[in-house]
């Protein structure tokens, strides 16, 4: 027995018992996630990770841990990531797994550099703290950014959420951590402490969520869900019925102040859709309506949205800027084709042109709306501007994220928008799901996944710019840096 327990005696003794522990502890804080929410398995897979953390022997190994952590975490919580390539599995179905490996693998990166910089540095759990809250700042903007799945957004299952309006999601996966590494210590006094950050952040939420304006006299969207498949969205046979479906539910009655329609609705180029544009006008009459569409300019596709006025004139066009990776673009295809993938490399050259950045939409009386293309609705800071609308218009195909985890991550990502900026939500979803958020992310109306139909909803009271409106992340990239500066002085003392 002796010989045979030897083995795994030296496998622990070694530490690398810690690694695949720590992949499982991350796959257990991607819970925190919608759709499960499970905030308590969020926080205690993070605790897990800096128990971890403060017990490995080298820099080394602390990376190994980070990276683990990473993978499992990034593994579950981007599960949704073949879904696009199932769409068409005999073409595409062999890069699934290579996608979701390759983002899994690769966003963990983002996690090892905090885990071995902490450890070299010998600033221990509360350097960590701040160098992996500063390392998901630098994930939402590296590469042009891909901030899905947050640790944040655990807290969007309690009224803890309502502390983004004060310091963004960035700010919330910061006191994720802050009260994970409290548990951590095991002690009697920073578990309590953990304990009563959590109540305070709670209990604060609840009053802040108390001051909304009331709504009187709101005008009335429209938001229109065809739930076409995407296998067969663009079946030239289904292409008619889906259309039609959506002209019908435009022209019900009584008639709404806007119409809206989701990402890519309009099966044709804007540069050929008069007769379709005519179509949707005469079923609209006088009520403008913000549609979904691709158009060609100068040899480039883009990814659109425009304003069709009651007259049947197109007055806006909006062109999506924040393009999905592996979706709309192909990030790195040098890379891939130094691998010997020339054909994951190639998909580089038939992606969507990037636009120039956000742009309001006049919509008259109704106000201006900041327009947000499918994931551009998860990427807090590009709702900053110096011109703030009157609310959020998300105009999206979540069919591409499957049926389960993904279209509810992208619903309570977009959620978080809300909460942050003090504004109302607009969101119409090809296949769901449609909802109406309030300024303070309360979801006042919505059309659930998989459903054909369309929802009218009042537009929600707007509130005062938020703190985080006016300041954006400026405010906890200082206290992160004060944080682990603090921490660092603390370690060069005690070496001393």
């Amino acid at each position: 027995m002796a010989k045979i327990l030897a083995p795994v005696a030296a496998w622990r003794s070694r530490g690398t018992w810690q690694v695949p522990l720590a992949g499982l502890l991350g796959a257990g804080a991607a819970l925190g996630q919608a759709p499960w929410d499970l905030l308590v398995m969020a926080v205690f897979g993070v605790a897990g990770a800096f128990f971890l953390f403060a017990r490995a022997r080298s820099a080394r190994s602390a990376a190994w841990i980070g990276w683990a952590f990473g993978t499992g975490y990034f593994a579950l919580a981007l599960s949704w990531i073949p879904e696009p390539f199932m769409v068409d599995a005999a073409r595409d179905g062999w890069m699934a797994p290579i996608a979701l490996v390759g983002m899994a693998g690769g966003l963990a990166l983002f996690w090892a550099l905090p885990f071995w910089l902490a450890h070299r540095l010998r600033g221990g759990v509360w350097l960590l703290v701040p160098l992996w809250a500063l390392a998901e700042m630098a994930r939402g903007t590296v590469l042009t950014g891909f901030p899905w799945g947050l640790p944040g957004y655990a807290w969007g299952a309690v009224p803890a959420a309502q502390w983004a309006s004060v310091l963004g999601v960035y700010g919330l996966t910061a006191l994720l951590f802050v009260v994970a590494a409290l548990l951590a210590q095991l002690r009697v006094l920073p578990v309590l402490s953990a304990a009563g950050l959590s109540a305070a952040l709670i209990a604060g939420g609840a009053w802040i969520a108390t001051d909304l304006p009331q709504t009187t006299d709101a005008p009335v969207i429209r938001l229109i869900q065809p739930n076409a498949p995407q296998h067969e969205k663009w079946d030239p046979q289904k292409v008619p019925v889906f259309f039609r479906r959506q002209v019908d539910y435009t022209a019900a009655g009584p008639r709404p102040d806007l119409i809206v329609w989701s990402e890519t609705a309009l099966p044709t180029l804007l540069n050929h859709a008069d007769e379709a544009l005519a179509i949707i006008s005469d079923a609209a009459g006088p009520v403008p309506v913000v549609l979904g569409l691709q158009r060609e300019q100068d040899f480039t596709w883009y990814n659109s949205a425009i304003v069709l006025e009651g007259d049947g004139t197109v007055s806006q066009i909006y062109d999506k800027h924040h393009l999905v990776p592996f979706g709309e673009y192909m990030p790195l295809p040098g890379f891939f084709r130094s691998l010997g993938i020339e054909a994951l490399a190639q998909r580089a050259d038939g992606g969507y042109g990037a636009g120039p950045g956000p742009q309001l939409l006049d919509l008259g009386p109704l106000g201006r709306a900041l327009p947000l293309i499918c994931y551009e609705a998860v990427f807090p800071q590009d709702l900053r501007g110096t011109d703030r609308p009157r609310f959020l218009l998300q105009l999206t195909n979540d069919a591409w994220f499957g049926q389960y985890s993904g279209p509810y991550q992208h619903l309570a990502q977009a959620r978080f928008r809300a909460i942050e900026q003090g504004l109302p939500l607009l969101r119409s979803a090809n296949t769901g799901v449609s909802a109406v958020f309030d300024a303070r992310g309360n979801m006042v109306a919505s059309l659930g996944l998989g459903k054909a139909g369309y929802l009218d909803a009042a537009l929600p009271a707007a509130l005062p710019p938020t703190l985080y409106a006016r300041y954006g992340d400026l405010p906890v990239l200082v206290l992160l840096a004060l944080m682990a500066a603090a921490s660092l002085w603390q370690a060069r003392r005690d070496s001393d």
